[in-house]
């Protein structure tokens, strides 16, 4: 996860950090499940205010496009797609058993490419 602010931008600080997790959330990037970091630790590694980052986290909550669940943290949300649900279920059963195989990160990403069809 990428996240950087342009503090020359015309853009508020918070909506450039909404919109960047918006779309990185939308394209796949971070896909269903993925925990977001604590609010203090993304407002320290991007250099704004917790409470710029904790408006952020709270139109992307309002959106449905996180969820956060308590003290657990925040995590991207399902947002009602089941296909990304499967899918990423799916990745997690394929990951489980490439460990168990004793395949290397490269090689099992290289196999799931070329039944992609990307290769």
């Amino acid at each position: 996860m990428i996240i950087s602010v342009d503090a020359a931008s015309p853009v508020p600080p918070y909506e450039q950090v909404r919109s960047s997790l918006a779309e990185q959330i939308n394209d796949g990037r971070l896909a269903v499940g993925t925990k977001l970091p604590t609010v203090r630790q993304l407002a320290a590694d991007v250099g704004i205010a917790p409470n710029t980052i904790a408006r952020a986290y709270r139109e992307l909550e309002e959106a449905g496009l996180i969820e956060t669940r308590g003290r657990a943290g925040s995590f991207v949300a399902s947002s009602g797609d089941e296909s990304r649900r499967l899918a990423q279920q799916a990745a997690t059963t394929y990951a489980t058993t490439c460990r168990a195989l004793g395949l290397p990160p490269e090689e099992a990403l290289a196999i799931a490419k070329a039944a992609l069809g990307l290769t």
